[in-house]
């Protein structure tokens, strides 16, 4: 089996909008809470979050309804 190697991704803040369905606001709110995963900082006035960590925070909503 051929070893599959994943790129990292970021997401620009509206591309997170759109993937979670939250304003930009209240992504904002959810970081200063501890309840979102924070961006990381591109340069002076650029942010961006790692895909898999939002994806992982999706999973995380997933799962916690089902239970």
């Amino acid at each position: 089996m051929a070893t599959q190697f994943v790129t990292p991704a970021l997401l620009r803040l509206p591309g997170v909008c759109v993937i979670v369905g939250l304003s930009k606001s209240q992504i904002y709110r959810m970081i200063r809470a501890g309840e979102f995963p924070a961006g990381i900082s591109l340069g002076a006035n650029s942010v961006a979050w790692p895909a898999d960590q939002v994806h992982a925070w999706i999973a995380e909503k997933i799962n916690a309804s089902a239970r």
